[in-house]
């Protein structure tokens, strides 16, 4: 069977079941219904885009195959394949679509092969063009003109019968499911239009009615709605493209070294701690560790960068990416399931499987949808018989409204935009959790930014190096990285990487002293001699005996309101100058919050540090307001804050997210609406928050922002369009506006509906985000 497995909770296992069988929202909320009443399921949602159940239970109070069962029972069918434990557990499952739309291909062309001719025969003989062509033995007014008639009748159903039979076939079979478990669906309403158009005719055909017969109209309807269906499930299947070329990343086969020597395996052989070995052009086939060799590996797919990145040992490489030039040989850390690339594309897939709040009416409608067709068609039947004394009119009428009629449109409205935005979502390295975090991050107006590694590079470097006097401010920095150059401290280290980059040369002191929380003294070699140099804060200089005169304070002071970290440099207890660090912002930073304040979206610094360096970073980017000096602890609190003032101004509806790291900013990322996680390839904490964004680019905040508000405009088109075709064209069918003609151009109607609603949510991959 089929499934991608993912554990939610201690006592508790989420599976995704693709689901075959389905063909309106109806049927979604069969299953549903159906998986709900097993005991020890503990959460269901189904579908229709996707076709899949996301289903989350407890294995000691269920077992899969108990799941399974009920969904079979309703009448439905789960793809079979691979085993749960597989390192590919969607594949199966396009497997068995292909094989669905193949089937409906085969079924929709001999439904065409046969309707049409019957059409065409059909027409002929209404417009007089047999009597035109054939003599006025088909005229009306002719002695055997009951004779030609009848011929023509049993010639249309010959015509008829194997579209009947052939392309109905599966309406049949799944209104009868449907029916068995109670409940009606879209098959019901084209089964029973059909069954009523043929089961006229033929009654006419034997004898037991006068009228007309209308078998190109039953051909018709099946065949226009199979075509419909054809033509749906080939454009769903595009919108479900990003997933599939996510796993096509993934290679087949790997080589790995086994016992010594070198042996091409399936990928789902290889184990962790595995030694595997890639050559250039070859994808990396699972996340590792490099032990041997040189090369450069594009990792564009999975961190969006589009510079190849130099691969050593002891460098991270990741399965899916493609290696260049070099052989290397790697030690398994990640394997199946448990690399970045599955999780992924595991990630996507159940997001794309999961409601949005907006869904809710449509539900709410499609429940009561199809009975409700069903009395309105009765209702027209009665009316037209009774008032009209016509049962002939009064049944094509009543056939008219079950076709036309669309559940379909309302199932497929929601899901198709939600399914087609994330897809285009993940090929640009925005991953969303749930389409519920996708709806509420089109409703944003607050962006919370951390400021380390959101905002800036996270590390601090040298920006700044003042000379006092007659110093040379190389000599400054030369010093001080010779004092720094034993020293871990992440300012030593940006010190000691600035006097490198200008080509200083360093060593090790002779002596050497940390003292936390000030700074370092140290012995170093200038020249000839050995001296003694302090690098640190004012505090340092004090105990060091370091006097600061006022042109030296008023230098330090300015460097310190531009933000910088001040490192003081003293050489025999004078001070011979200072170093100004600061972890400077990213370079696309305030482009990124720029193109947010433009959609009308406040954007606000959260940050632990000082309140002069976070002003000094929050003007340079242009941020509304800066809340600094904030405890780890505290920050969740903030946004609760900030949350609540948010929606006492606003009204419940506008969101904030909280942009962080994902890992440090853990609490706060959940505190608010929608939580936003930056990260950077092999880094990717996919479960931190309700977004990711892969390519640790701070303009993707508003290119996701954009994303969900245009997916989320989709929703609102096609949502509009089902009601208003329904609203508009069952009561045109039921008042008879198209006479003989309103079962076959009901049939086109509701085909058009549904493919209206799929190629309307296409237009999202169009959509440019770069």
């Amino acid at each position: 069977m089929d499934s991608a497995i993912a554990e939610t909770a201690p006592d508790s296992v989420q599976v995704e079941l693709p689901v075959l069988g389905m063909t309106c929202a109806n049927c979604a909320l069969t299953v549903e219904r159906a998986l709900r009443r097993v005991p020890g399921v503990a959460e269901v949602s189904v579908n229709l885009a996707t076709e899949q159940a996301s289903v989350r239970y407890r294995p000691g109070q269920v077992a899969l195959a108990e799941i399974v069962a009920a969904i079979r029972k309703a009448g439905y069918d789960v793809a079979e394949g691979v085993d749960d434990t597989s390192a590919e557990p969607i594949g199966a499952e396009h497997a068995a679509r292909a094989a669905e739309i193949a089937d409906r291909r085969r079924r929709a062309l001999v439904g065409l092969i046969f309707a049409l001719p019957t059409f065409a025969l059909s027409m002929s003989r209404d417009l007089g063009v047999l009597e035109a062509l054939f003599g006025a033995s088909f005229s009306p007014a002719h002695a055997h003109a009951a004779s030609a008639n009848a011929l023509i009748n049993a010639l249309l159903l010959l015509l008829a019968a194997p579209v009947q039979v052939f392309t109905g076939f599966p309406f049949y079979v799944h209104a009868f499911k449907a029916l068995r478990n109670r409940t009606a669906n879209m098959d019901v309403l084209v089964a029973l239009g059909a069954t009523a158009a043929f089961g006229w005719s033929l009654a006419v055909l034997l004898g037991l009615a006068q009228g007309h017969v209308y078998f190109e109209t039953s051909a018709l309807i099946l065949a226009l709605i199979s075509v419909g269906k054809y033509l749906e499930a080939r454009a769903k299947g595009r919108a479900s493209e990003a997933v599939r070329r996510l796993m096509q990343l993934a290679p087949k086969t790997a080589h790995v070294i086994r016992e010594g020597v070198e042996r091409e395996l399936p990928v789902s052989q290889i184990r962790i701690g595995d030694v595997v070995v890639t050559r250039p052009g070859e994808r990396i086939a699972a996340d590792g560790v490099v032990i041997g060799g040189h090369s450069t590996v594009d990792e564009s797919a999975i961190s969006g960068e589009s510079v190849p990145r130099d691969k050593t040992l002891g460098d991270i490489v990741i399965g899916g990416t493609l290696n260049l030039s070099g052989t290397l040989r790697y030690e398994a850390t990640r394997v199946g399931r448990e690399t970045l690339l599955a999780q992924i594309v595991r990630l996507v897939a159940q997001a794309q499987g999961s409601k949005a709040p907006i869904q809710t009416l449509a539900d709410r409608v499609s429940a009561v949808f199809v009975p409700a067709v069903i009395v309105v068609a009765l209702a027209t039947l009665v009316a037209w018989w009774t008032l009209g004394g016509d049962a002939e009119r009064a049944l094509i009428n009543a056939v008219a409204v079950l076709v036309v009629a669309c559940p379909c449109a309302l199932g497929l409205a929601t899901p198709t935009a939600i399914m087609v935005g994330m897809g285009k979502g993940a090929e640009h390295g925005v991953l969303f959790k749930s389409s519920i975090a996708l709806e509420q991050l089109a409703y944003l107006k607050v962006a919370v930014f951390d400021k380390t590694g959101t905002l800036t590079q996270g590390r601090p470097s040298v920006q700044a190096v003042i000379a006092f006097g007659e110093q040379d401010p190389a000599r400054v920095l030369q010093l001080a990285a010779l004092a720094e150059h034993a020293s871990e401290h992440p300012l030593a280290h940006a010190i000691c990487a600035a006097a490198q980059a200008r080509g200083l040369t360093l060593s090790d002191p002779d002596w050497f002293q940390a003292l936390p929380g000030r700074g370092v003294i140290a012995v170093v070699r200038d020249g000839t001699q050995r001296v003694r140099v302090a690098v640190g804060n004012a505090m340092l200089m004090h105990v060091q005996g370091v006097t600061l005169n006022t042109a030296m304070q008023q230098q330090i002071q300015r460097l310190r309101a531009e933000g910088h970290t001040i490192a003081i440099v003293a050489v025999e207890g004078q001070a011979i100058g200072a170093i100004g660090l600061m972890d400077v912002p990213k370079p696309e930073a305030h482009d990124g919050l720029a193109a947010l304040r433009a959609m009308g979206v406040r954007t606000i610094m959260l940050t632990g540090d000082h309140r002069q360096a976070a002003q000094a970073i929050a003007h340079r980017l242009g941020i509304d307001e800066v809340i600094a000096e904030v405890l780890p602890t505290d920050k969740a609190e903030h946004i609760a804050r900030l949350r609540e003032g948010l929606r006492q101004r606003e009204g419940k509806r506008r969101t904030l997210a909280m942009i962080g790291d994902g890992i440090n900013d853990a609490p706060a990322l959940a505190a608010a609406d929608v939580g936003i996680a930056m990260a950077r390839g092999a880094d990717i904490a996919l479960e931190a928050a309700d977004v990711t964004l892969v390519h640790n680019d701070v303009r993707d905040v508003a290119r996701a922002v954009r994303l969900a508000q245009q997916t989320l405009r989709g929703v609102r088109q096609n949502l509009f369009w089902a009601f208003f075709y329904n609203v508009l064209l069952i009561p045109t069918a039921a008042l008879g506006v198209f006479q003989e003609y309103g079962p076959i151009l009901a049939a086109g109607a509701m085909a058009f509906s549904s493919l209206f609603v799929v190629g309307n949510s296409l237009r999202l991959r169009r959509l440019p985000l770069r």
